[in-house]
Order: C-alpha cells, then sequence, then structure tokens
C-alpha cells in the first residue's frame, strides 16, 4: 500500500490579476495624461496659394524611346517626329531635371537614326541615358 507523503508536489501557477491590474492602470494614466485637444484648430489661419505647386511624389519612371526600323521613332504606342520627340523630351526634363531616358534602337536598323535620338537627348542637357540591349543568347 502506497504511502501518502506529506510533501506533495504542486503544479507552479502564474497569477495573472496583478499583471492585468497594473496595464490596465497605465492605460488610465496614458489617457489621461494624453490632451485630446485638435491642436491644428486651435489657430484661425489662412493658408497661401500657390499657381505651380509639384505634388510630392516618387520619381519619374525613365522614357523609353524605341527606334524602329526606317527611323520612326516610338515612346508608348505614339509613333513621333524628331521635332515631336525634342518638344516631349524638352516638357520632361523642365518637369523634372533628373530624368532618364532609355534608347532601344532596332539591331538591323542604321546606327544613324540612334545618334540622332541621342544627338536630341544631349541637345535638350539629358544626362542619364541608357542604351538597350540584350546577351546574345537571349529570346531568340
Amino acid at each position: 500500500m502506497p504511502l501518502k507523503s506529506s510533501e506533495a508536489l504542486e503544479e507552479p501557477n502564474l497569477n495573472l490579476t496583478p499583471m492585468i491590474d497594473i496595464v490596465f492602470l497605465l492605460i488610465i494614466f496614458f489617457m489621461v495624461g494624453t490632451q485630446f485637444a485638435e491642436l491644428e484648430r486651435q489657430y484661425d489661419i489662412q493658408l497661401p496659394t500657390v499657381t505651380a505647386a509639384q505634388p510630392l511624389t516618387s520619381l519619374p519612371d525613365e522614357i523609353v524611346v524605341n527606334i524602329l526600323d526606317a527611323g520612326r521613332v516610338q515612346i508608348g504606342a505614339e509613333i513621333l517626329t524628331l521635332e515631336e520627340l525634342t518638344v516631349r523630351l524638352t516638357d520632361a526634363k523642365q518637369a523634372y531635371d533628373g530624368q532618364a531616358v532609355v534608347i532601344r534602337g532596332d539591331g538591323a536598323g542604321p546606327y544613324q537614326d540612334v545618334m540622332n535620338v541621342l544627338n536630341i537627348c544631349h541637345n535638350v542637357d539629358i544626362h542619364t541615358i541608357s542604351v538597350a540591349n540584350r546577351l546574345k543568347n537571349e529570346g531568340q
């Protein structure tokens, strides 16, 4: 017959009541200590107005200029003349000084067409120019 020992093993337990009380007291303390007044509406201020405000957005995407066969220049789905390209790049340069341009020339096309677009970028004062290419084994 097993004998009962006077030393019974008790499982450890954690009383969460004091910790919950402390958390509630801290919440009440911070809520009372926080001012819920609307400080922005406290003063009657007439903000100044501007005519040409630039939005605070991220940097614009680079302009991809495609040079198709026979020297046709395309941005997006729009075919442009060299004069229209000059106007488009000038406007982009005025809107953002660090405008980037990627030139994608047809590999079988004449190099003069690529040089014409590079010359327009130089005249417009665009310095961030990339010439797109692909590895010989890619997408044949």
